[in-house]
């Protein structure tokens, strides 16, 4: 079994936020998405092929056979190896970058990092180490693409850097520690670098103090963004009651909400929809898997639809019965995410180009602070239209 970490650099986000909720999580057990699985998975392959790229330290004969293994696990997909590579390619292109500055630049892999003298029991894997000169770098591969992460005083890239100092300061003359995310799939290279002072006073002043609260169980419970991956975030009650207050809405005495009061309305109800839906998806595996019975509520069969138990006699059913293949089957492409994920991105570029279209999307209204170019309303369209007809 794996060792496990209280106060993991990939949860520092949330325990220092929310310094009750590190113990509070281990009432919890692990639960591996198929993202999560995913995203292993990919680690495994870029850590053989960096292995052989900037490191050299597997045989060509042994990386041969450990790749070939690989691509015939069935979470291997010709997308999935080639956003790896880009993700290998900008790693060995920063790795060189050092090595011309630097010949004796260092890069090892798949390192534990102990940063246990701030955060008690803390530890981490850094996917790659560049130790070159007076820099040492830390780089984090995030294949997730459903969130953007920046490296920009990130704090589990920053525990990162902190397990980098305490390991290697002793064999090394760095004065600086540069920390990087890439997300391949997003095609995002994010880097934070500090002073190794700055880094030590950050960790002393910030983290050392709330991982101590941490550790201990103790602080208050502080509801936010954060809950979003807590394993206590359906039965929370700190959160629990942060959601029930946005539920209740002060309004003014008037028949019609204004403007403000809508935009209030619609920041909190995001944020009250993921909290229900947790609730629900919670209470939904409880009552399936575990047998709990929710008072005034009950498990039923959902509604299905029929399907045949055997496609493959259905057809020779029909074929014998004198229908011919035209009448009985039909034929559909892959969708566009199956179809780049089967022959991958660039294949995919090439055989398609020209032939993939992406129509404008529905409107949908989001926080001002939402990267996306804000549209036009159809009103303002038709205001344009006319503007330009009568010019």
């Amino acid at each position: 079994m794996a060792e496990h970490a209280i106060l993991s650099a990939s949860g520092a986000s949330r325990w220092l936020a929310c310094t009750p909720s590190a113990q509070l999580e281990q009432q919890f057990q692990d639960q591996q998405s198929d993202y999560a699985a995913e995203g292993s998975f990919a680690h495994a392959l870029a850590d053989l092929k960096l292995s052989r790229a900037v490191a050299n330290t597997t045989k060509p004969s042994v990386f041969k056979r450990k790749l070939a293994a690989l691509r015939n696990e069935t979470l291997y997909s010709t997308g999935l190896e080639e956003y790896v590579d880009q993700y290998v390619a900008q790693v060995s292109e920063r790795y060189l970058a050092c090595v011309g500055k630097c010949p004796d630049t260092l890069a090892l892999l798949e390192q534990r990092l102990d940063f246990s003298d701030w955060v008690p029991g803390g530890f981490g894997t850094g996917d790659v180490v560049i130790i070159s000169d007076d820099v040492i770098e830390v780089i984090d591969l995030k294949y997730g693409k459903g969130v953007p992460v920046s490296a920009e005083g990130n704090p589990q890239i920053r525990l990162y850097g902190l397990g980098a100092i305490k390991t290697y300061e002793m064999l090394y003359n760095f004065t600086r520690v540069r920390m990087t995310i890439i997300q391949p799939r997003l095609d995002s290279i994010s880097t934070e670098e500090m002073t190794v002072n700055e880094l030590l006073t950050w960790a002393e002043e910030h983290i050392k103090p709330r991982a101590a609260l941490a550790i201990a169980g103790e602080g208050e419970f502080a509801a936010g963004e954060h809950c979003r991956f807590c394993k206590a975030r359906a039965t929370c009650r700190a959160r629990a009651d942060h959601n029930l207050e946005l539920a209740k809405y002060d309004f003014q005495e008037s028949f019609l909400l204004s403007h403000d009061e809508i935009a209030n309305v619609l920041a909190r109800a995001e944020e009250l929809a993921k909290w229900a839906n947790d609730v629900q998806e919670y209470a939904l595996d409880q009552a399936t898997n575990h047998g709990v019975k929710f008072p005034g509520w009950k498990l039923v069969e959902g509604r299905s639809n029929r399907k045949y138990a055997d496609e493959a006699k259905v057809g020779t059913a029909l074929t014998e019965a004198g229908y011919t293949d035209s009448v009985i089957y039909t034929r559909s492409l892959l969708g566009i995410t199956g179809m780049e994920k089967m022959l991958g991105k660039k294949r995919f570029a090439e055989l398609l180009n020209g032939l993939i279209v992406k129509p404008a999307g529905k409107p949908t209204l989001v926080l001002e602070s939402d990267k996306r170019t804000e549209i036009s309303s159809a009103d303002d369209a038709k205001a344009d239209f006319s503007e330009a007809v009568s010019s």
